[in-house]
């Protein structure tokens, strides 16, 4: 019996998707699996909506999967009755994401009461180690919960040294292949797997699909370029459309697609209780920051009109249902990732799905799965001419899907679970 411990299929965004399709993979290798949820994943004050109550499709349909919604980050009686639920099933590995230092505290509880009460194996995937808005509790509620993991799935090498860095002086066996040291309770040396993010194949390119059609009807020119996902600071969305308007006073066959919803502007801003709570979290914010960076005011969106490029960018400002995911890929030729900070990226993953090359940063973990030239295009991070220059080279030098395939074809779910499994 496997556990995946994350947020399940109801939840939006990409960590939601990850879980589910991690518990997909390691069943259709052969393992049971069963996926335990949150109920909510963070704080109450936070002012934010992350369930999807968009989606009509589940991506469990055809897979007998159990869900149980169980852990309230508000709640720490549901915190001891999710670890006996899970020691209940007499799991043999527990596979924990781990995406948020807050988490920590609920997380430290439930890991430990299963490394006491089970003969588990904890593995904690980690989307990453430093926060990417770093504060002063970050590092303490990150090590606090990590401590009762036997093994740590990672997908860069950047995430490795976040670890090594938390844990100073602590000894880890990295391996390739999933293969870890023998695991006993009082382990001198624990266990990185250093794997990959794998392929989306949860959403399904359509074969009937008409691209000329579809960019006809919404006004798109001859090359596309797409920015996809929530739209957080750290993803350099500003970059991105700086460096389009400056593409598009130099050519007149581009358009630049905006595709997802502002990560602080899903709830209404005007009732008395998001008031309450914004006023709250911003307090909160400020004590523990190291740096006055409040996300919440962040609108690269009004760079559009600003910069006039409003005719040449359709924008599509909301959460996207899965169902309606494929033709924004289908109708694109390139996806933008011109982040500023990077950990492995779910949109980048999705792209691969449909094998579209990227223009992206050298930041992060890109360097690691883009091969300038052969996948896609890669800027040095904060140069927009450097970014021009990369999204007129796609343009003028196409990558060949091919390559997109070449480049990802050993990062796939299957591969993944099986060196998860291999243990």
């Amino acid at each position: 019996m496997i556990i995946c411990f994350g947020p399940g299929p109801k939840f939006k965004g990409g960590i939601a998707q990850y879980n589910t399709a991690l518990a997909r993979a390691l069943k259709d290798e052969g393992a049971q699996v069963t996926i335990v949820s949150w109920t909510q994943q963070y704080p109450a004050i936070i002012p934010r909506e992350f369930v999807d109550k968009a989606s009509r499709s589940s991506f469990l349909e055809g897979y007998d999967i159990p869900v149980h919604y169980l852990t309230n980050w508000n709640a720490p009686g549901t915190w001891r009755k999710t670890a006996k639920a899970i020691a209940a099933l007499k799991p043999d590995k527990v596979i924990i994401q781990w995406y948020n230092p807050t988490q920590g505290i609920p997380l430290n509880s439930i890991a430990k009461y299963l490394r006491k009460h089970t003969k588990a194996e904890i593995l904690f995937d980690l989307h990453f180690v430093a926060a990417k808005e770093q504060s002063s509790l970050d590092a303490r509620l990150t090590r606090m919960a990590l401590r009762h993991g036997h093994g740590f799935i990672i997908h860069a090498y950047k995430t490795a040294e976040e670890l090594k860095g938390l844990f100073e002086g602590e000894e880890f066996h990295l391996t390739l292949d999933g293969s870890r040291v023998r695991v006993h309770h009082d382990a001198p040396q624990r266990s990185i797997l250093k794997l990959y993010h794998p392929i989306y194949s949860l959403f399904k390119p359509d074969p009937s699909f008409n691209k000329e059609a579809w960019k006809a009807q919404h006004g798109l020119r001859k090359h596309v370029f797409l920015f996809f996902g929530f739209i957080r600071k750290y993803k350099g969305l500003h970059y991105c459309i700086e460096a389009f308007a400056e593409l598009a006073k130099q050519r007149d066959d581009v358009s630049l697609m905006i595709v997802g919803e502002r990560f602080w502007q899903t709830v209404d801003q005007s009732k008395l209780s998001t008031k309450l709570k914004n006023a709250v979290f911003g307090t909160l914010k400020k004590l523990f920051l190291k740096k006055a960076d409040d996300e919440r005011n962040y609108d690269p969106l009004a760079l559009v009109d600003t910069l006039g490029i409003r005719d040449r960018t359709l924008v599509v400002d909301r959460f996207i249902p899965n169902e309606e995911v494929p033709p924004y890929f289908q109708a694109a030729d390139t996806i933008v990732l011109f982040y500023e900070t990077a950990t492995p990226s779910g949109v980048e993953s999705l792209s691969y799905n449909f094998k579209l090359p990227a223009v992206a940063t050298r930041v992060g973990h890109f360097p690691e799965t883009i091969t300038d030239g052969f996948n896609g295009y890669m800027a040095e991070p904060k140069n927009i001419a450097d970014m021009v220059r990369v999204m007129n080279a796609s343009i003028e030098k196409p990558i060949p899907r091919e390559n997109v395939v070449e480049a990802t074809k050993t990062m796939s779910w299957a591969n993944y679970a099986k060196a998860v499994l291999n243990g």
